[in-house]
């Protein structure tokens, strides 16, 4: 095979994948857009004023409902902490905000299948309890404080604009916001600034999916996995996959595709689990610690969220390997392109309507100028 045949087939293979989960992306940001357009980053901080277990689980529902990207998700809750919000609560709606949204969800079942789902569901509390518990006993008052002092000095990261947007409608009920004029705004504001945030990834990620699928062998997969050996990939995957994703440089929802190459090529299903919670320790992401809560704060995530990771993902695969629940078969959708006349090409071009109507709204209210101020 050529190089252009090569890089062709690798091209295929990524718009493949886009093309399956095309319209869960617009559903989901569209639904993500709706809530943001109705819950305000004010009452986010008022609902979080320590680390008790109901300020969490508070972080952890605004999480689920809020904006699917890493950078954003990362520049809120250093937003609500400036703000007010306690840290640990802050970084409940951070891993909440990119790994129990509903897009997420969707996408995993269209490509992995939904065992893949209940298992993001299933291990997601447990990456958002493990942090809590090791930041009570390990967090102390004078790293807090330094952070604190450091978040304070408002250093830029990636996606403040976004943090900072508030659009949202607070008067009268919940259906009326979301269908009155001001509210299909901010809805079309959201939807077009959650896209703006997030692309590259997607981008990225299923570009990085498709090369791995058509250019490495699956048996180099098979052996750095120790598919051989059971019982050790079951313990190796959740190890090894966080790591994986650390100099992958995709987060968000773009890790997914990547994450049905890796279940094709041999890991874990755990192993699986674990890469995808760590969306919010890629390198990108650390440097952003750095710069937010200084570098010995950036190091205790790292150290933290790995530790909770590798636990989640090793809890994940033997729960759901005691109720038979791991697929038997490693057929996650990595295909090459093909638009054909099925379910996947009717939602695609409903919700690309839907996601038209959205934009138009978006420029016809001022969106652009906005755009260039995120």
């Amino acid at each position: 095979m050529s190089v252009l045949q090569s890089f062709l087939e690798a091209l295929s293979m990524a718009f493949g994948m886009f093309w399956e989960i095309l319209w869960a992306l617009i559903l989901g940001f569209a639904l993500s857009a709706a809530v943001q357009a109705v819950v305000s980053k004010a009452e986010m901080t008022r609902l979080l004023p320590d680390d008790s277990a109901r300020s969490v689980a508070t972080a952890t529902l605004l999480g689920a409902a809020s904006s699917s990207c890493s950078y954003a998700a990362v520049a809120i809750a250093r937003s609500i902490f400036r703000k007010g919000a306690n840290f640990t609560a802050a970084m409940a709606f951070e891993f909440a905000s990119t790994n129990l949204v509903i897009e997420l969800g969707i996408i995993m079942a269209i490509l992995l299948g939904w065992q893949f789902t209940l298992g993001e569901f299933v291990g997601g509390p447990l990456m958002i309890a493990l942090p809590w518990l090791l930041f009570r006993f390990f967090l102390s008052q004078g790293l807090l404080d330094a952070a604190r002092r450091q978040a304070d000095r408002g250093l830029r990261g990636v996606m403040e604009g976004h943090a900072e947007m508030d659009m949202v409608v607070t008067e009268g009920p919940i259906h009326k916001r979301i269908t009155s004029p001001e509210g299909f705004t901010a809805i079309s504001h959201y939807f077009v600034m959650d896209w703006a945030a997030i692309w590259k990834d997607i981008a990225g990620g299923l570009l990085i999916a498709g090369a791995l699928a058509a250019w490495v062998p699956k048996e180099f997969w098979q052996a750095f996995f120790l598919e051989g050996n059971p019982l050790l990939a079951a313990i190796w995957g959740p190890l090894v996959g966080p790591l994986v994703a650390v100099i992958s440089f995709v987060c968000s929802i773009g890790n997914v595709p990547l994450a049905a190459v890796l279940w094709n090529g041999g890991i874990s299903f755990g192993g699986v689990m674990a890469f995808i919670f760590a969306d919010l320790i890629v390198l990108p992401i650390l440097n952003i610690y750095r710069k937010y809560y200084g570098w010995r704060m950036s190091l205790f995530l790292l150290g933290t969220f790995y530790a909770a990771m590798v636990v989640a993902g090793l809890v994940v695969e033997l729960l759901f390997g005691a109720l038979g629940l791991i697929p038997d078969e490693r057929n996650a959708r990595v295909v090459e392109a093909s638009i054909q006349p099925n379910y996947t090409t009717v939602l695609n071009v409903i919700f690309l309507v839907l996601a038209a109507v959205l934009v138009w709204r978006f420029l016809r209210t001022g969106g652009p100028e906005m755009l260039k101020e995120m």
